[in-house]
């Protein structure tokens, strides 16, 4: 199973907020020039994982992003599940697939996602953010 960019980009985000002192602010602007994406598609990102209280958000002059919970309990399956726009590995409906009825590929497949799903649902931020990545990593300016 591939992530789409959207999904690599939101753990990116996750990790480098988790990665922060609990009492800093991040921006978007920051995230977005240490990842060198652009700064619309975090912005899409971080307002997807606000809704979901993943992270917090203010805007105005102080404002900035953080964790909107402890990096412990923030599920990988979760964001996988949040970012990714379908799950379904195979499409045999669209055209409708002529080998349908005899195939056994999309069960396959469908099995396959479902142990994806359960190993990473073994895991949290926490396993990302701790001790491989640390702030230290965000804070180089050679990167």
């Amino acid at each position: 199973m591939r992530l789409t960019k959207h999904t690599d980009y939101a753990f990116r985000v996750l990790i480098y907020l988790a990665s922060m002192p609990e009492d800093r602010l991040s921006t978007v602007q920051e995230i977005a020039e240490r990842f060198g994406v652009s700064r619309s598609h975090v912005m899409k990102i971080v307002q997807k994982l606000a809704g979901a209280g993943l992270i917090q958000a203010s805007r105005g002059q102080h404002g900035g992003i953080r964790l909107g919970k402890p990096k412990h309990s923030i599920n990988l399956r979760q964001v996988i599940e949040l970012m990714e726009a379908t799950l379904a590995p195979v499409n045999c409906e669209d055209p409708v697939c002529i080998i349908l009825q005899g195939c056994a590929l999309k069960t396959i497949l469908f099995e396959a996602q479902h142990a994806f799903l359960q190993h990473v649902e073994r895991y949290t931020l926490a396993d990302l953010a701790e001790p491989a990545v640390s702030i230290v990593h965000f804070l180089k300016r050679d990167n």
